[in-house]
């Protein structure tokens, strides 16, 4: 087993909590950011459409409009998208807070939407259009808590750098730039990721993670290639039959149950409130990582497989070059989300192992895989995030978490900066179809953004 030490125990962190209540945002600031977040959800900012530009020009202008010297705001290009930078200057010389995020979104075809994507639309008390959740409505209040600062006259002790990213979604060419740029700070909030969790029956504020962790992203090629010929003529070396069972035993293997303070924290607080023996699992895996019961019922739920394994699976196939011919290639991608101290290396050296042929060749596709490791909490963020939470849900329970995707927080935990995703909103698990069809937030959680930034912002750099 590997575990990753935290240098400040969460329970001795969330002494120092305070229950003071966060500062309202004004209507007018409520306003202003549904304004921007119906402009910014209006501009499809997805790969191979060149809109991310455009979007960080127009969040640009809003800054200098709302306080901000043109100095201290930045478009860098990167290819065919950009990142946006704005610095917020500080009165000490001590180290910034970078606040991350990103502009970019997952393609949507409108076809198969219920509504138009690129169109806000707010119906039934959520907000619809793809960016909703993920996560141009925290974008805009990043943009509008930083406006409304300037304008209360907030002086931070130090600098903070609002730094987002313009591919996220895809190459991440852009936060390799700005992790080249700025890698010199105290730590990152990460927008992206944390967030509440609410029950999904009644409704009720269940548990706010603090995203410490995340897992490594890679992708792996895997190719087998043999002499082709004429498809009346079969022959034993076919590049397509030895993919398909090269994949059959990837999909059969499961690599090992891996645990860390922070996964065992995150899973000790889901069990108590998981009914059934998920829950039981939960809770019996996070008292004892060794409880292989405990580890089986938790993998196979997809939800949770994440939280405990290292994963690899299939995604894309391509193979054959024409209908009557018998294949000359095939390859598959292998997709893994590799566990928080876990060699890239060494998974694929088991991907090797599990398929058992030499004439599989395995290859890391661009860009190369980052491992990230995990982020030692820190009590002055656990403070501020617990009084901005407890503003709102007096109470609820925080606990730190891992996250089974990947962020931008990946390369700046990379480069030494500590991470943490912590995100406003609270909503029920089944709530966003983030990446998916009909992707929405309930719209209570713009100003509840709004809140929680404010507060967090005014703690931390005060």
């Amino acid at each position: 087993m590997k575990h990753v030490r935290l240098l400040r125990p969460l329970a001795a962190a969330m002494l120092f909590a305070s229950t003071a209540a966060a500062a309202a945002p004004t209507a007018g600031d409520a306003d202003a950011a549904m304004a921007m977040l119906r402009h910014a959800i209006g501009v499809a900012t997805v790969q191979g459409r060149q809109q991310v530009p455009a979007l960080a020009a127009w969040l640009g202008e809003r800054l200098r409009a709302g306080g901000f010297a043109a100095e201290d705001v930045q478009i860098i290009p990167v290819g065919e998208t950009a990142a946006l930078v704005a610095r917020y200057r500080g009165t000490g010389s001590g180290k910034p807070i970078y606040l991350s995020g990103h502009m970019d979104v997952v393609a949507a075809k409108a076809s198969d939407w219920t509504r138009d994507p690129f169109t806000l639309v707010e119906h039934n008390g959520y907000l619809y259009g793809r960016g909703t959740a993920d996560m141009k409505t925290a974008v805009v209040a990043l943009v509008q808590t930083l406006i409304a600062l300037k304008r209360e006259g907030f002086r931070p002790s130090c600098d903070i750098y609002l730094l987002l990213s313009g591919d996220e979604e895809t190459d991440m060419a852009t936060t390799r730039e700005l992790v080249r740029r700025y890698h010199d700070a105290r730590y990152v909030l990460n927008a992206d990721a944390g967030g509440g969790t609410l029950d999904a029956a009644t409704g009720k504020p269940v548990v706010y993670q603090i995203q410490a962790a995340e897992k490594t992203y890679a992708d792996f090629r895997i190719t087998f290639t043999s002499p082709g010929g004429h498809s009346s003529e079969p022959a034993p070396d076919n590049a397509i039959h030895r993919l398909a069972h090269a994949i059959d035993k990837v999909a059969a293997y499961q690599f090992p149950a891996l645990s860390n303070d922070i996964t065992r924290a995150s899973l000790r607080a889901a069990g108590a409130h998981t009914p059934g023996p998920l829950g039981v699992a939960m809770r019996r895996y996070a008292a004892n990582p060794d409880d292989a019961a405990a580890a089986a019922t938790i993998s196979a739920d997809p939800a949770y497989v994440g939280q405990i394994r290292t994963t690899c699976v299939a995604t894309m196939i391509e193979g054959g070059h024409a209908l009557n011919a018998l294949p000359q290639s095939a390859s598959v991608n292998i997709n893994c989300r590799i566990f928080p101290g876990t060699a890239v290396a060494s998974v694929r050296d088991t991907l090797t192992r599990v398929i058992d042929d030499p004439g599989a060749r395995i290859t890391a596709l661009d860009p190369p895989p980052v491992e990230s490791p995990a982020s030692p909490l820190r009590a002055d963020v656990v403070t501020a995030v617990t009084a901005a939470v407890h503003a709102r849900f007096p109470g609820v329970e925080i606990v730190p978490g891992m996250s089974a995707g990947a962020s931008d927080s990946l390369y700046f935990r990379n480069a030494g900066v500590p991470s943490y995703g912590i995100d406003g909103s609270f909503t029920k698990p089944d709530d966003s179809f983030a990446h998916g069809l009909n992707e929405k937030l309930p719209a209570s959680e713009l100003p509840a953004e709004l809140r929680f930034w404010h507060e967090v912002l005014t703690r931390l750099a005060r």
